[in-house]
């Protein structure tokens, strides 16, 4: 029902108030799906949300998991939103007046390392989808400490219980908003990537969604020990016990800054510190899913060996040059060495370094150092998630497209693409002024194939790499994640 531009719906929970924009989207904005994660529910499983009376205004984005803005620091546009409802979900749809039947529907996890991000990204944005008949749902969850520390006298993966509750007040409320509750494609990117990744291997979330996309996706797989030592070493630095009375009794704020109080600078100047510090990257995150064998049972390689999401069809792929920004902006710093030699001041052995540079011929150093890192944090995962689905209907691309900004294909850049919302002016700051909308166009109507059909419009991939896609104006290099699977064929290597 509407009301001027404002738009009424029922749901099994409550009503909520939205808005119809000028585009025709209908939005709804801050939808709580759980009760807020706060007092007695801080580090507890997420309680789902009671029912309200009345109408509930739905036409502001809600209180954000994040707690400071990062939109100065980070490629996508972060805003951080006060508050203790933080377990949100934000709906984008076509006009519910002109609704006929039901639409695909997609779920969007977003990225930021499991400790940051925001649902309330203007990146996120579904009214291109909503134009192209796809149901957008945004969701929110709990980041850093409080969605993924252990502690001994609760549950883990907080934040993993906050994704599977999202999904399934998806499946119970979305026909409301002409949403498909049987057609749900679950999507992320980054840590979101990583997040679609687990949920697929995960069996508790197996009957919430039909397809998945994960784009560079960042895998947590934290063991249990690995996650009993953090909490260990963050309590300690804080003078509290290791349990949830003595981390509930921290606030809020010096505890996002104590989870990351390990943390070392990136040296600027010296090439060998430069590598030095690099070196300790092991493509691992401190917080993210841990390894409890209950919610999450194993990794995400484990999960598909078993058989978990072998039906769903998956998208998956990454940006080529995901870590080369910063190193390629200080190139200068590496020109005195060889790329054999960089990497193998990073701890490659000498053989693996030679085969490695010899994988990215004329490159530069500096150029090379971020593809190696691209490879080991991001991209290694993609030919070897492909190998082990085997013969599910799987879908791979390579999104190659140089930002003429930082002269690389970079993390995150490929997302306005995906959304289509180029014009968003913080587009510019990230991909130039004048950013090819051909490209949007067929990487978005890309994603709503498969949201719709379970199809993006190329050949499945096979084997390893092939038949990927290149996402491109002009896509011709063929040797896709050559480099990606020397690096992980190169890993046991590593010291």
């Amino acid at each position: 029902m509407t009301t001027d531009n404002s738009v009424i719906v029922s749901t099994p929970t409550g009503t909520v108030r939205g808005f119809i924009r000028d585009d025709h989207t209908s939005v709804f904005l801050g939808i709580p799906y759980a009760e807020p994660p706060y007092g007695e529910l801080r580090f507890q499983p997420p309680k789902p949300k009671a029912p309200w009376q009345g109408v509930l205004d739905a036409t502001r984005y809600g209180p954000t998991p994040q707690r400071r803005a990062l939109a100065e620091v980070t490629t996508i546009p972060e805003p951080s939103i006060p508050g203790d409802s933080t377990l949100n979900v934000n709906v984008f749809a076509p006009s519910i007046d002109s609704t006929e039947g039901t639409h695909p529907v997609l779920v969007w996890i977003h990225g930021g390392g499991y400790v940051a991000g925001s649902p309330a990204s203007p990146w996120y944005d579904g009214r291109s989808f909503a134009r192209d008949g796809v149901v957008t749902v945004t969701i929110s969850y709990r980041l850093g400490f409080d969605g993924f520390g252990w502690l001994p006298d609760a549950p883990c993966n907080r934040g993993v219980m906050d994704w599977i509750l999202a999904l399934e007040w998806v499946r119970e409320n979305i026909a409301a908003f002409g949403g498909d509750p049987g057609n749900v494609t679950i999507a992320g990117q980054s840590a979101g990537g990583g997040a679609v990744m687990t949920l697929l291997t995960s069996s508790r979330a197996q009957g919430l969604f039909h397809k998945a996309a994960a784009l560079s996706g960042v895998p947590a797989d934290i063991t249990l020990d690995s996650a009993r030592d953090m909490t260990l070493g963050i309590a300690a630095h804080l003078g509290v016990p290791a349990n949830t009375a003595g981390f509930a009794s921290v606030p809020e704020e010096q505890l996002i800054r104590a989870q990351n109080w390990a943390d070392e600078p990136t040296p600027t100047h010296d090439a060998v510190e430069w590598l030095h510090h690099l070196r300790s990257i092991r493509g691992m995150l401190r917080l993210g899913p841990v390894i409890d064998g209950n919610t999450v049972e194993g990794t995400v390689a484990e999960g598909l060996a078993a058989g978990y999401g072998k039906d769903k069809p998956l998208l998956i792929g990454a940006t080529q040059e995901e870590f080369s920004r910063l190193l390629v902006a200080h190139a200068g710093t590496f020109s005195g060495l060889s790329s054999h030699e960089a990497l193998q001041l990073m701890g490659v052995h000498n053989e693996s370094a030679a085969a490695y540079a010899g994988a990215v011929p004329g490159a530069a150093t500096a150029a090379v150092v971020g593809r190696f890192v691209s490879d080991l944090v991001f991209r290694r995962h993609i030919p070897q998630w492909i190998g082990i689905r085997d013969d599910s209907p799987t879908w791979a691309y390579d999104f190659t497209w140089k930002s003429p900004v930082s002269g690389v294909s970079e993390h995150c850049l490929d997302v306005p693409f995906v959304f289509d919302v180029l014009d968003d002016p913080h587009v510019p700051r990230v991909a130039g002024g004048e950013a090819p909308q051909q490209l949007a166009d067929a990487v978005h109507s890309a994603f709503v194939a498969f949201m719709k059909l379970g199809d993006p419009g190329w050949k499945q991939t096979s084997g390893q790499t092939k038949h990927v896609k290149g996402l491109d104006l002009d896509p011709s290099l063929t040797d896709r994640y050559a480099s990606a699977r020397l690096v992980g064929a190169l890993q046991p290597a590593r010291t």
